[in-house]
């Protein structure tokens, strides 16, 4: 799934390894954490397929990726001396962009339905490049995801209602909890569902604990 968020944040605009760890994590940390270690090899393996392309560009003056470059060249120029700092300050970042194969794998990806689609290691993913998704695609998607949460929630009430006192108090409310979860995501993906449908406005964003009066720390709407 890391291929389809880094061939979706490269469709949109060319970037460096540092803008896509910072936009992977603003789009999709409700999602995903992705690290250091498994975007690089991410990119070279892409690289290599022929599905990206880099090019060199120098961070400009004022920027925030500029200044971290900056500070790294002055920190290496009291070690090195003054023709190592100008040597490292011009050398440009890798910038990666979309190739032609790239945008077609990235099509390809989109349209692609089925349990691996909907799990919860992909369905964040998938959610996130939605405006690009064929609309049959983002329903079967929904759909696939809302059977799946709906199994999840018939289960834990079944767990429930069979341990009964054989469990103790905080065991039931972690259960509790998990069937709360699931439950506000059955309500959300109704009305994603419904709006995709054009039988109302799509909800301006997921239910989170936060939204609840009273409510305290509770799991993400995918019982994480």
């Amino acid at each position: 799934m890391l291929e389809l968020a880094v061939l979706g944040l490269l469709h949109e605009a060319p970037m460096h390894g540092y803008q896509l760890r910072k936009q992977l994590h603003a789009r999709l940390g409700t999602f995903r954490a992705f690290s250091w270690g498994s975007l690089y090899p991410t990119l070279r393996r892409l690289q290599r397929a022929g599905l990206i392309a880099e090019t060199s560009d120098a961070p400009a003056e004022g920027t925030e990726e500029g200044a971290e470059t900056a500070a790294s060249a002055r920190s290496r120029s009291s070690s090195r001396g003054s023709w190592g700092s100008k040597s490292k300050t011009r050398r440009g970042r890798r910038v990666f962009e979309l190739t032609a194969e790239g945008k077609d794998r990235f099509d390809e990806l989109l349209a692609e339905v089925g349990p691996q689609a909907w799990d919860d290691e992909s369905f964040g993913i998938h959610l996130a490049f939605f405006s690009r998704t064929p609309v049959e695609v983002r329903m079967r998607i929904l759909e696939g995801r809302r059977r799946q949460v709906e199994e999840r929630r018939e289960g834990l009430r079944s767990t429930l209602s069979r341990a009964g006192e054989q469990i103790d108090h905080y065991t039931r409310e972690l259960h509790r909890i998990g069937l709360e979860s699931t439950e506000r995501e059955v309500r959300w993906l109704n009305e994603l569902i419904a709006a995709e449908r054009g039988e109302t406005p799509p909800p301006a964003a997921p239910p989170t604990p936060d939204d609840e009066p009273g409510a305290g720390a509770r799991p993400t709407p995918n019982g994480a």
